[in-house]
């Protein structure tokens, strides 16, 4: 398995339809998987792989995802593989979108969606799945999966209500409407609508500035605010200051605060990763 430290190689990046790269402290992976950037088994499980190995990685401290080409970011599952295979394909492949955009979604560090096309089905999911969404002025977004029968499978169901609410949810779900960049602005689908060729671009700077933040700290904040769309908010409170007093078990306080009164940048490292432990 290719690391984070390296390209992945021609052939694999073939075979799996992902190519990984280190830029910096940034992982980027492109979906190239021509001629609509589709998912399939080998993606799947490649993605879910890399998440893995960036997760032990204490250099890479965020992620970057967009789409090979300039008019998809990704087109989703191919819905041959459903067609030809039945319900065992079926239950394989919703297996595979479940295992790989959930651990998406569980990435210690930030992950940023450059949405550079269109991102229809499991390609919007993926992007639901990330922490932050750019996309570019001509994307469109859609979850049509009811107009074939079928349904959203890997996490869109969930993600889409809490990022937009349950209304605009249901006219995209259940009308199968397809929304441009502005409305997906508009009703808080995406942070940022940026001009065509430039989502990767603003996606990477934005990581950038992601990785001056203390891992440490970062990770728990990530956990907080996940936490905080199925929990109450008296145990919100409590995991708050839990995970605040949990911080001066690590360097990271220490390191912060003696950098800021020294005027100069903080030096980080993630205690979690050197232990080889979980955020």
């Amino acid at each position: 398995m290719t690391t984070a430290h390296e390209p992945s190689s021609h052939n694999d990046a073939k075979q799996t339809g992902l190519r990984l790269e280190r830029r910096g402290a940034v992982a980027l992976i492109t979906i190239d998987n021509p001629p609509a950037n589709t998912w399939h088994e080998a993606s799947l499980t490649a993605l879910e792989q890399h998440i893995d190995a960036l997760n032990a990685d204490p250099e890479i401290q965020a992620l970057v995802i967009v789409g090979a080409g300039e008019k998809f970011f990704s087109a989703g599952a191919d819905l041959k593989r459903f067609s030809e295979g039945g319900k065992p394909a079926a239950l394989e492949m919703a297996t595979r979108f479940g295992r790989a955009f959930e651990a998406l979604a569980a990435y210690r560090g930030v992950s940023i969606a450059a949405i550079n096309g269109y991102a229809m089905g499991g390609g919007l999911e993926c992007a639901l799945a990330c922490d932050i969404r750019v996309i570019e002025r001509q994307a469109q977004l859609a979850l049509p999966e009811a107009r074939v029968g079928l349904l959203p499978c890997a996490g869109g169901t969930q993600h889409l209500p809490w990022l937009v609410g349950e209304g605009w949810a249901k006219r995209m779900i259940l009308c199968g409407e397809r929304i441009d960049a502005e409305r997906a602005l508009a009703i808080g689908l995406v942070e940022e609508v940026v001009d065509t060729g430039t989502a990767l671009e603003t996606a990477l700077a934005l990581a950038a500035t992601s990785t001056q933040q203390s891992p440490e700290a970062l990770a728990r904040c990530k956990r907080l605010i996940m936490n905080a769309r199925y929990q109450d908010l008296p145990s919100g409170y409590r995991m708050e200051r839990e995970l605040f007093l949990e911080l001066f078990d690590t360097d990271a306080p220490t390191e912060g605060i003696g950098a800021f009164l020294d005027k100069r940048e903080p030096r980080w490292h993630s205690d979690s990763m050197r232990r080889g432990e979980g955020s």
